[in-house]
């Protein structure tokens, strides 16, 4: 179900692109884009954006980690990112004894970083256009799904060279709904070592409450630095290896920004909906949204009591619940902009826009006459079912940890090698473990069972319910007392003992397999009861987009955020959340003091922090009138993904990370605003200040290509 809902991201109703709307492929910029950028500030030869055979922009930004942003800052290697982006990472090297979490970190040298075990780096190497080697060679006759079996068999056959290359990572990447494909190549570092981590009351100060807010005063940061072998080439882990010389480094301005200078952002967004449907738009608010806002709400609650009163289940929780916690809030605000914007009523007019272009042309009909109405019977059909998988996900596949735990030993191979064996534990189980509390997932057991049951029909639940209703007189709460006790999975060393074994018999009877299995059996009933429509809602999709495309030939289309290199522009600004209520375009240091508040987990600071911020003292970071500036605001065009995303001037230098989107940017994702939808970064003033002064690393500062100052 979830590569439905990804899937459905690409859905297509297409209105004019309002100003300096788009995330834009360097590789496809224009005419028209080189026109805007220049009026609006942007002074840089086009040819350094985007080159495949000599060093640009492109190099210096990277993929970091699995889903954030990412840039180039030094000829050593060094990479700025978010705090958060890093958090999970940070999270890992931190114990109650070394929490660089609460206190931060900063190396002294290169011999004081450390290795991030797991964490990638991806600097990307070239794009090239894929669509005549696929679409052709895609029968008429083919159903959707067998056309997305063909593709991926041909995509396959695009990419197999790379099969075997640890270090080179291959994708063929859909673009307008399907209707284009490129093959995307990526540099896969391997060695990443952290190098700075400003404490938790700075790189994630406001915590939730802050999230999605403005004024923000969050100095969301982090430093990694790639490593690579003495030929400067990707290489797993090694004392041996030297810091990477990036092809291509980005300068780091000290100018800082006014009220409306030229800004480009530079990064990886994830996923926007911008072309779906009114009823994919209606679907995703009732039967994908409030699902999730109910049950990760009630998760998250039983977490976050156990965090606050325990500092070891902080740090085993602390990422999770902060991953968990973003696209709740996310959600709640999305539906929350989507009704006040009155998206749904702009998106019905395009459609009916659409449909009387299609009636108009015999030809149009020939091709597109179904398309609106397949897209409407299919998602207004599916809603029920799509709100109960979305129940079904976010209860079994996203909340309980036992049941992640269970699934992944289904991948465990009894017969393999030792090696293999061993190999499996340590990548796929003890990291996980270390981060596990049983008792708190007991509790998550029995509160989100009991909502399942509450809010989806009988025949849609998982078989072990009938054993809970018969064999503990339907309390969740004996049922759960039960499983803990009584499964060899709470614990790594119950289950190694198991392992050891390879007796599977004893596997398979465990309360936690049987509560898998059976979660396993009704997924696979949920799917195939989605099936019919998603077919349709594929099909529909990309008819669509050809057809809006069609419609307005003379406009210029960019497409759907999907985690591939991506470029907006826009200009520094404020913003009228309300009537008689302006926003100025940035925060101060001041704010950080006026939001302090000893012994909260959200706001507490440390003194000598505060102590510095309240000296004054901020040398070459403060701006002209010797403010120390923390956030500020921009109109540039980001999602999920963009997070570490360089926010670059006119000139290409670096301004700021962009780290979040205001609470009316929630629709974003759906619909770009640009006289409410704003971009929060964080001054990169405020990330050296932070680096120099509260860190004592100025050495890192000195590795900077500075200007501006």
């Amino acid at each position: 179900m979830r590569k439905l809902f990804l899937l459905l991201a690409i859905l297509c109703t297409v209105s004019a692109a309002k100003a300096d709307e788009g995330m834009w492929l360097l590789k496809e910029l224009n005419k028209e884009n080189e026109a805007r950028m220049q009026e609006l500030g942007f002074t840089f030869p086009m040819n350094r954006l985007y080159d495949e055979q000599k060093s640009s922009l492109k190099d210096a930004v990277v993929i970091f980690g699995g889903g954030c942003s990412g840039v180039a800052v030094s000829k050593r290697g060094l990479i700025f990112t978010n705090h958060h982006c890093g958090y999970g990472a940070i999270q890992k090297l931190s114990a109650v004894e070394h929490d660089y979490l609460k206190d931060g970190f900063a190396a002294k040298n290169n011999a004081d970083e450390l290795h991030a075990d797991g964490l990638t780096v991806s600097f990307l190497r070239s794009m090239v256009d894929v669509t005549d080697q696929i679409v052709p060679h895609l029968p008429l006759v083919l159903s959707e799904i067998q056309r997305e079996l063909a593709i991926d068999s041909l995509s396959n056959e695009l990419i197999k060279a790379y099969e075997s290359d640890p270090f080179t990572a291959a994708r063929v990447v859909p673009y307008y709904a399907r209707n284009k494909y490129y093959v995307v190549l990526y540099d896969l570092f391997r060695d990443v070592r952290l190098v700075v981590a400003p404490p938790s009351s700075v790189g994630k100060f406001g915590g939730d409450t802050d999230n999605w807010m403005w004024p923000r005063h969050t100095g969301d940061f982090s430093v990694f630095r790639v490593y690579a072998g003495k030929d400067n080439k990707p290489a797993n882990y090694s004392q041996s290896n030297v810091p990477y010389k990036p092809k291509y480094v980005v300068p780091v301005s000290l100018a800082g920004v006014e009220d409306g200078d030229y800004t480009m952002t530079v990064g990886y967004p994830g996923s926007t909906q911008r072309y779906m449907s009114s009823w994919g738009i209606r679907q995703q608010m009732e039967s994908e949204n409030k699902p999730r806002i109910e049950v990760r709400g009630a998760k998250q609650e039983i977490w976050w009591d156990a965090m606050t009163a325990n500092d070891t289940i902080r740090i085993k929780y602390a990422n999770k619940h902060a991953g968990s916690s973003n696209y709740w809030k996310n959600a709640m605000g999305m539906n929350e902009a989507l009704n006040n914007l009155g998206v749904l009523p702009e998106k019905e007019k395009l459609e009916e826009r659409l449909n009387n272009w299609i009636q108009s042309n015999p030809a149009h009909k020939v091709k597109y006459d179904s398309t609106l109405l397949t897209l409407q019977n299919a998602y207004s059909s599916s809603d029920e079912m799509a709100r109960y998988t979305t129940y079904f996900l976010e209860t079994f596949n996203n909340g309980i940890e036992l049941i992640r735990f269970a699934n992944t030993i289904l991948r465990f191979d009894t017969d393999g090698t030792e090696e293999d064996k061993q190999a499996f534990i340590n990548e796929r189980l003890i990291e996980s473990y270390k981060n596990y509390e049983p008792e708190l997932d007991k509790k998550v057991v029995s509160v989100l069972m009991k909502l399942y049951a509450s809010r989806v029909p009988e025949a849609y639940h998982p078989d072990i319910y009938q054993k809970i209703d018969s064999v503990f007189g339907g309390d969740y709460d004996a049922y759960a007392d039960w499983l803990f006790a009584n499964s060899q999975f709470t614990s790594l060393e119950k289950l190694m003992g198991i392992l050891k074994t390879a007796d599977t018999q004893q596997l398979t009877k465990d309360p936690a397999m049987e509560l898998a299995l059976s979660t396993t059996d009704m997924g696979y009933e949920l799917s195939e009861q989605m099936m019919p429509f998603y077919e349709k809602i594929l099909k529909g999709e990309r008819e669509l987009m050809a057809a809006l495309m069609e419609m307005d030939a003379e406009k210029t289309f960019y497409p759907d955020a999907n985690f591939t290199q991506r470029m907006s522009y826009g200009t520094v600004q404020g913003y009228a959340p309300q009537d008689a209520v302006w926003y100025n375009y940035y925060s101060t240091a001041k704010g950080v003091l006026e939001k302090q508040v000893p012994g909260d987990p959200e706001f507490d600071v440390q003194e000598p922090i505060l102590d510095a911020i309240r000296s004054g003292d901020f040398g070459r970071y403060a701006d002209k009138e010797g403010v120390l500036r923390v956030n500020f605001l921009s109109n540039n065009d980001i999602t999920g993904g963009n997070s570490g995303s360089p926010v670059l001037n006119g000139k290409a230098e670096l301004v700021g990370l962009a780290f979040d989107g205001n609470w009316e940017s929630l629709s974003g994702d759906i619909l770009f605003e640009p006289d409410m939808q704003r971009t929060i970064s964080v001054d990169i003033r405020y990330v050296l200040y932070i680096i120099d002064k509260v860190m004592d690393a100025p050495h890192i500062v000195k590795e900077l290509k500075l200007t501006g100052k």
